[in-house]
């Protein structure tokens, strides 16, 4: 196995309590394949070097995907991707997120598409219908088009929820996103590289 330069730290600190995956092996190679009693696991990486992500932002609740966005970039570029390398489509809302994110994925320019939006649950069904239409339509998108799609749409109660979600001094779920979107790209290049 080739041995590349080591991904860029994760600067932010840990979240208290739960499940926190460390990216900061400054040894991890670029491809990880380990042998484990006979069999070959694969698994991403944080180095966002070389990556070309597309973000999709719904503008409905602004005040709240604008601080997922700027998490997002601010990440994306702390793991290396380059200004140039990202790019941002708005879009009305968190149910037209999933035919823009068929649109970028479809570009041979991109190798992951985060997909940001907010749906607060108010007093009618049309949360159900617009958080379920999301979810749904990126999932197929994801496995129709084969590039890797992630679901970064709130689905609240309150609006102190979704902030609560977005804020960086919260639970920063934008960076999560930049994170997993990298990860993934890398694994399928992994992937690919094995085909």
């Amino acid at each position: 196995m080739e041995e590349l330069d080591p991904p860029l730290p994760d600067s932010r600190p840990p979240r208290s309590g739960g499940f926190q995956p460390d990216f900061r092996d400054e040894n991890r190679p670029k491809r990880v394949e380990r042998q484990v009693a006979g069999m070959k696991q694969l698994s991403g990486h944080p180095d966002g070097r070389g990556l070309r992500i597309a973000i999709a932002v719904a503008r409905f609740n602004e005040y709240v995907t604008r601080r997922l966005l700027e998490s997002a970039v601010s990440t994306l570029k702390k793991q290396g991707v380059r200004d140039a390398d990202i790019t941002v489509a708005w879009v009305p809302g968190s149910f037209e997120l999933p035919g823009v994110a068929a649109r970028l994925a479809e570009t041979d320019g991109v190798d992951a598409v985060i997909c940001l939006g907010c749906v607060i649950k108010g007093e009618t069904a049309h949360f159900e219908y617009v958080a379920g239409g999301a979810s749904e339509g990126l999932a197929r998108v994801a496995i129709e088009i084969g590039k890797p799609v992630i679901f970064g749409v709130l689905t609240t109660y309150t609006t102190d929820q979704a902030i609560k979600r977005a804020d960086e001094s919260g639970l920063d779920l934008g960076a999560d996103f930049a994170r997993a979107a990298i990860e993934m790209a890398n694994l399928h290049r992994t992937i690919g590289d094995r085909a």
